[in-house]
């Protein structure tokens, strides 16, 4: 018989990092609420976990998983370059559901998939994710679901994809965010690879400088509305 999954709440976020924490440290694979959907996760450096994580989303190799950091200064350690076009987009929305791809750190010790030399980051908005990430470290990330199947938005419809392959179960409610904007910084303009959470016409203002550092555009109430 395989090992049964633990499932705890968030209801005592003190309690719920520690336990992620452990299990993380020790390996294993977590699903953990985050500021737009649920993410399966492990501790980017301990390769037999990632290695767990790509198994468990069963998507193979061609599709690297990302970095989740708890600070962006973390970023000069991980990205071999870090151009004003994805500086100005970290001032502008991090923490938030912007990531950012940069070329990765020459023989970086892990194992992240295929990654063709590049690294993607981000600094999410969510409590648990930094507490976790400030005790583990920089962690690998993924949309807690199956190749194929929509990202979930509540822990029972991760389980339901995922099942015996995950440690840790954490259940902080409901999660209907949209999903991250993906932006690729690794050319001297910024390209916008998945429009999510922040509309692409947005990243390619901030990107560009049009608008202050780390401000925002503004929005129209038409665009609101839409």
């Amino acid at each position: 018989m395989p090992p049964v999954s633990e499932e705890i709440t968030t209801d005592d976020l003190d309690a719920a990092t520690q336990r992620a924490v452990e299990v993380l440290r020790g390996g294993g694979l977590a699903v953990l609420p985050t500021d737009t959907v649920y993410a399966l996760v492990a501790d980017a450096f301990q390769t037999d976990a990632t290695q767990r994580l790509l198994a468990a989303k069963g998507r193979g190799r061609l599709y690297p998983v990302s970095i989740m950091i708890r600070n962006p200064r973390q970023v000069i350690g991980l990205a071999s370059d870090t151009p004003e076009i994805a500086e100005r987009l970290m001032a502008s929305y991090w923490p938030g559901p912007v990531s950012i791809v940069l070329p990765e750190q020459p023989e970086m010790p892990w194992d992240l998939g295929n990654t063709e030399g590049a690294v993607t980051l981000r600094m999410p908005a969510d409590d648990l994710l930094l507490a976790v990430a400030a005790e583990v470290g920089p962690l690998a990330c993924s949309g807690a679901n199956l190749r194929g199947s929509p990202a979930p938005t509540t822990l029972a419809a991760a389980r339901e994809q995922l099942r015996e392959a995950v440690d840790l179960y954490v259940d902080g409610g409901s999660r209907e965010a949209p999903m991250t904007t993906v932006v690729d910084c690794t050319r001297e303009v910024a390209h916008v690879l998945r429009e999510g959470a922040v509309p692409a016409e947005d990243i390619l203002t901030v990107a560009a400088g049009e608008i202050g550092w780390g401000q925002l555009p503004e929005r129209r109430p038409d665009d609101e509305e839409s």
